[in-house]
């Protein structure tokens, strides 16, 4: 099946078999390996990426529902010229522990304020599905509030 993707703002033509998990797509056939598998059936959430501004788990997700020139962002796109607010909140806040998870909590989280620029700590966890098996969901939270003022700062 060919198809263009836009993938950090880059057309990519893909051909490849319809069932190809787009996680796979964006590590295999575009390089991009920041974002990462973690349970292959969309509930652990280290696979988020953004399809057309929206986060999706991207290892359940096939190459076939992925629209024609959809607009796919990952990790690596997420803060091209400098960091991102929540990418500079992770920071400040050390919220990483082993790290596996951060690339699709950031995602997520990224996604979270371009919909909500300040949630309550209830939407935050409402949000915020992802699966950290080091457990660092109060330093995530405690970023997120920080990102929120990160980017009413920049506004």
């Amino acid at each position: 099946m060919k198809k263009t993707l836009r993938i950090n703002q880059t057309a990519i033509e893909l051909d490849l078999e319809p069932d190809t998990p787009l996680l796979w797509v964006l590590r295999d056939e575009a390089g991009l390996t920041g974002t990462k598998f973690g349970c292959g059936i969309a509930q652990c959430g280290a696979c988020t990426v953004h399809l057309d501004g929206k986060p999706v788990r991207s290892c359940s997700l096939p190459f076939e529902a992925v629209p024609e020139n959809a607009e796919i962002r990952t990790i690596e796109g997420l803060g091209q010229s400098r960091l991102h607010p929540v990418q500079q909140a992770w920071l400040e806040e050390q919220v990483p522990q082993c790290g596996y998870c951060q690339s699709g909590q950031l995602m997520a989280a990224a996604a979270l304020l371009q919909d909500n620029p300040q949630p309550t700590d209830s939407q935050i966890d409402q949000a915020m599905s992802n699966i950290c098996r080091c457990g660092t969901y109060p330093r995530i939270r405690k970023a997120i509030r920080r990102a929120a003022e990160l980017q009413t700062q920049e506004a």
